[in-house]
């Protein structure tokens, strides 16, 4: 029953929804959104040092653009590597969160949500997908290939970087 003298509960923020389940997957796309940035800004930040290049930067649109694409790499592999062993109605769930998803990011974002909601062991898996595309790009790529160079704000390789054929 609701008092008219409390309209709202005081351990709810205002702006968050008043239903349960939904401020669960506010919180629970929150903690994915800051794990996905947390894997791709590391991996952006080993990536150029390892091509020694500056760190990247908040105003620059290119370091920007890069890490988009670096999120939605990663979330590409997470797709891939996360979801085994389904069962059909754990399936059913992720495609109708595809399913209501805005653009592509936000749609392989949306289905680490509902996976992350049907799988008990999801960080593990999370954590072992992390491990792999961490791998695959220290070893030159995805699947074997060598991605192509990025660079931020018009820079270009150095000489002895072109001589020798790196970055």
């Amino acid at each position: 029953m609701s008092h008219p003298f409390f309209p709202t509960s005081l351990r709810r923020d205002p702006g968050q929804p008043a239903n349960l389940a939904a401020r669960l997957d506010a919180q629970l796309r929150e903690r994915l959104e800051e794990a996905v940035d947390f894997v791709c800004l590391q991996a952006l930040v080993a990536r150029r040092r390892a091509l020694g290049l500056p760190a990247p930067a908040a105003d620059s649109a290119r370091d920007r653009e890069e890490f988009r694409h670096g999120v939605r790499a990663f979330l590409e592999h997470l797709r891939g590597s996360v979801p085994a062993d389904l069962t059909p109605e754990q399936q059913r769930k992720v495609e109708v969160a595809a399913q209501d998803a805005g653009d592509e990011t936000a749609r392989l974002l949306a289905v680490q949500v509902a996976l992350a909601r049907v799988l008990p062991d999801y960080w593990q898996r999370f954590e072992a997908g992390w491990t792999a595309w961490a791998g695959a790009l220290s070893a030159g790529g995805l699947g074997g290939r060598p991605e192509p160079p990025m660079y931020s704000g018009g820079e270009r390789r150095s000489l002895l970087g072109r001589l020798f054929g790196r970055g």
